[in-house]
């Protein structure tokens, strides 16, 4: 018995059609293009302090706040005012079930992380983190 490719069509297929495939793969491709900068801290052009690794001991629900260099905040992936903030938070109205994580650019001033960090008091919040970059 042998395979015929072409002829009268009563052969097996002797190839595997690998357009699915390939069709398949250039999506999960572009998908991870995109989202991949939304992922690493670095793509959002802010400079992270460093501090020795800390473990976190209980896994509450996390929402990141980010602070860039002059000021303005990102929080749950869109640039937010002051008051556009405070009402976001209080309106979860889960303040006390999730942890707040503020990533903040070293250059950032205390001053603008002590609003920051009054803000989410004002809101009801009860806890607060800061993240940073291990050492090296």
């Amino acid at each position: 018995m042998s395979m015929r490719s072409s002829g009268d069509g009563d052969g097996a297929i002797a190839e595997i059609n690998v357009t699915p495939l390939v069709d398949v793969m250039l999506v999960l491709l572009i998908i991870f293009i995109v989202t991949a900068p939304m992922i690493a801290p670095q793509a959002m052009k802010i400079s992270l302090p460093q501090t020795a690794p800390v473990v976190q001991r209980d896994q509450a629900k996390n929402e990141v706040l980010v602070v860039f260099k002059d000021g303005s905040m990102q929080y749950k992936g869109s640039i937010v005012s002051e008051a556009e903030l405070k009402a976001q938070m209080t309106a979860d109205g889960k303040a006390s079930k999730y942890q707040l994580q503020v990533q903040a650019d070293e250059a950032v001033p205390y001053g603008r992380i002590a609003q920051v960090m009054a803000l989410a008091q004002a809101a009801g919040l009860q806890r607060l983190t800061f993240v940073t970059l291990p050492q090296k």
